[in-house]
């Protein structure tokens, strides 16, 4: 789990993808990012997650198998910012998405191995309503997200996320059985995302996946970092504050990711007189390094 300076470099992280890096992520609908974070992150965090979830543990907050989905953890640990726009994976972010967005959807799942048995049907599409209220075939990508993969998944039965590649542009998936409870065969082209604890992987929301069983002795420690355009309201809620000024020594970029803004008009992307907002940070540093002529309508 090494990674040259040169990736580790804060302007990579404006480096835009290539071409064949997008046809495959419009193709599949998810790219996986080997070796994202180095060891020196990957280390501090898996430590700022385990003290998580002690204590998350010492106040009741963990499930009945002792797993647990920590939403909106931004504001647990300072250390956690640095992932908004980590260099080796938020080129990805931006890159896809443009630069009129911030993270609406975070996520925390550490699970510790369980007894073998059936799993509860999961296989979903992410956006909840935006999968009903938008008629269209295929519905618009509107939301990815980024994992960071804290333990080691590189073998089966370690509780791996599980995508169908290229489902995204399918709306429906046929193969859910007639009650959650009931037994079932993964639907047809599923596979697990067997990765190493250090790499990342990002994927479209539309993506057609679901959690796998862990019956190791490994627990399943994961980050999940979703980001959309900054005109569709957040889903979670921060579950803990402990001081309100905590984003002020932030950078402006991740301030905006964060969710920061001047008014209302501004998370359209324009100034209150309508004209395009050349100022909104992201936008202004993808100008200032060029990176705006690109031939995507919303780098533009």
């Amino acid at each position: 789990m090494t990674i040259s300076d040169d990736v580790l470099n804060a302007s990579c992280r404006y480096e835009p993808i290539g071409e064949a890096e997008r046809r495959r992520f419009q193709e599949q609908g998810w790219l996986l990012i080997p070796g994202a974070l180095d060891a020196a992150t990957h280390r501090r965090m898996v430590n700022a997650v385990d003290t998580i979830y002690a204590e998350e543990e010492r106040a009741g907050g963990l499930r009945g198998d002792r797993s647990l989905h920590l939403l909106g953890f931004f504001s647990r640990n300072p250390e956690f910012a640095e992932l908004l726009d980590y260099p080796t994976t938020f080129r990805y972010v931006w890159s896809l998405l443009g630069w009129n967005i911030y993270s609406h959807h975070n996520h925390i799942d550490v699970n510790p191995p369980v007894e073998p048995g059936p799993l509860p049907w999961n296989w979903h599409q992410d956006g909840y309503r935006q999968n009903s209220d938008v008629d269209l075939s295929p519905r618009p990508m509107l939301s990815l997200k980024i994992c960071f993969v804290l333990s080691d998944l590189t073998e089966k039965g370690r509780g791996a996320t599980q995508i169908i590649p290229g489902s995204h542009l399918d709306n429906q998936l046929a193969g859910r059985p007639a009650k959650t409870s009931d037994p079932y065969v993964n639907p047809p082209g599923a596979v697990e995302i067997q990765a190493e604890a250090g790499d990342a992987f990002v994927f479209d929301r539309r993506l057609w996946h679901s959690r796998s069983l862990n019956t190791s002795d490994v627990t399943r420690k994961l980050i999940f970092v979703g980001y959309t355009h900054r005109w569709i309201r957040p889903l979670d809620e921060p579950r803990y504050h402990p001081d309100a000024n905590w984003q002020l020594g932030l950078s402006a970029v991740r301030r905006q990711l964060l969710g920061s803004g001047p008014d209302h008009a501004n998370f359209w992307g324009v100034r209150q007189d309508g004209w395009i907002d050349d100022e909104i940070p992201l936008r202004a540093e993808l100008r200032r390094r060029g990176v705006l002529d690109g031939s995507e309508p919303y780098l533009r």
